[in-house]
């Protein structure tokens, strides 16, 4: 687990790309931006960080900012115990280039590689390369990763409800607690 002192120079430097992307975030959302190590002591590699604008039973938004080459792990949204079929969510690539990874045909040249932490769990190649102004869906229950190119990344999710405890993350050793 990352420590306090960890958790604020990671949420300066996402501040800086959102900065960068033009992004305006207030000192609230910048101080309540969640910084997702999942648990792997990898923060730099294997991490993720958020701004939940709202989610409410009918929908969510949120900004998600990767640092350059930040990877967020293989996970998969499942139905949940009520009917509710899981997560369906769109990204839209707002600055930098992010590189989601999907089921489906590998790609045969993909640009990226796993983090060396937990790199046996990826399992989907299929290779969805996302500009500023381009978006990809997924539907519920789908296994998807994703990672930042070169000058890190900021993603707008619009979803249906987010229910992140119930992500499912092909790692064992990983511990989603939002």
């Amino acid at each position: 687990m990352i420590s306090a002192k960890q958790s604020e120079v990671i949420r300066g430097r996402s501040r800086e790309i959102l900065q960068s992307a033009g992004v305006v975030i207030t000192d609230e959302e910048a101080a309540s931006m969640e910084v997702a190590d999942f648990g792997l002591d990898d923060i730099e590699c294997n991490g993720l960080q958020l701004v939940i604008y709202k989610n409410t039973p009918r929908y969510c938004a949120k900004e998600l900012v990767l640092l350059p080459g930040q990877t967020c792990p293989e996970h998969r949204h499942p139905p949940l115990s009520d009917g509710n079929p899981g997560k369906e969510e769109t990204f839209r690539c707002r600055f930098g280039q992010v590189y989601l990874y999907v089921e489906g045909t590998p790609t045969p040249e993909r640009q990226c590689t796993p983090p060396e932490v937990g790199k046996a769990y990826f399992t989907v190649w299929h290779e969805i390369a996302l500009k500023p102004g381009e978006q990809y869906t997924i539907a519920p229950n789908t296994k998807h990763w994703f990672q930042a190119g070169n000058d890190g990344a900021v993603v707008t999710e619009f979803s249906s409800q987010s229910f992140d405890e119930y992500d499912i993350f092909t790692n064992p050793n990983i511990h989603r607690v939002p």
